[in-house]
């Protein structure tokens, strides 16, 4: 039996048995990138049914055929945590896409708040970094990204359920805490401000947000793309599944 080194994403639900159609991109990458031909293996998982090795029985350059041999790994799923973001440059967005797949967010949405440059991301391409970020990094789950969302808006309809660690940088200098009586378990969305900071009706909106958390992220203020590692690292140390 050959070791599979390669890791896929697929939209078809995984089984014992089951043959599953390669898309032109995926038999391109294996096939024309990769050089792997019938009979090397390769792991797939589907987001819900966990990791499976898979055997490639038909290989061609726009089309292939893997028929499902075994599972080799359980569903992992992440907490029930978002992450909210204000879009900046192109690739440190991809970052921050890519960082919160791996670091364990269930969701991914980006927001447009006052001082938000960009007034439209492409959705289709973050979300292929987030599958991207998850089949690299062994993850058998992958976060599904919004598209652009108003803050104002969102946080007018927030749900009554979920907490709001809100990392204001008004508070840099103050050390790194999460602490205190916050529910562990319960629904819960990080956000990240835009490199411009929140506006003043932004931060009374939040103020009077009974489910927002105000939170420092250290002595200095940190540029967005930074923050949200920051961020997602203080929270699952203190609330989430690193514990």
């Amino acid at each position: 039996m050959k070791a599979a080194k390669i890791r896929l994403y697929v939209e078809h639900p995984l089984g014992e048995g089951q043959t599953i159609p390669l898309t032109q991109p995926q038999a391109h990458y294996l096939f024309g990138v990769m050089r792997q031909g019938v009979g090397d293996a390769v792991l797939l998982f589907d987001g819900r049914h966990g990791e499976w090795r898979a055997d490639v029985i038909e290989a061609g350059k726009r089309g292939g055929v893997l028929q499902v041999a075994e599972q080799t790994a359980p569903q992992r799923d992440p907490p029930d945590l978002w992450l909210l973001f204000a879009p900046i440059k192109k690739a440190r967005t991809d970052f921050i896409v890519e960082k919160a797949a791996e670091m364990g967010a269930a969701r991914i949405i980006p927001v447009q708040t006052e001082f938000t440059n960009a007034e439209r991301i492409r959705q289709d391409r973050l979300q292929a970094h987030a599958v991207e970020a998850a089949e690299q990094c062994g993850g058998t789950f992958v976060p599904e990204v919004g598209d652009l969302h108003r803050l104002d808006r969102m946080l007018a309809d927030w749900p009554k359920d979920r907490q709001l660690m809100f990392c204001d940088e008004g508070l840099a200098g103050h050390a790194a805490t999460l602490a205190g009586d916050l529910p562990r378990g319960a629904p819960w969305a990080i956000l990240i401000g835009p490199e411009g900071g929140f506006s003043e009706a932004e931060r009374a909106r939040l103020a009077a947000l009974p489910q927002a958390h105000a939170v420092s992220l250290g002595p200095r203020i940190l540029r967005a793309d930074t923050a949200a590692v920051a961020a997602m690292t203080l929270w699952q140390r203190a609330l989430g599944d690193w514990t």
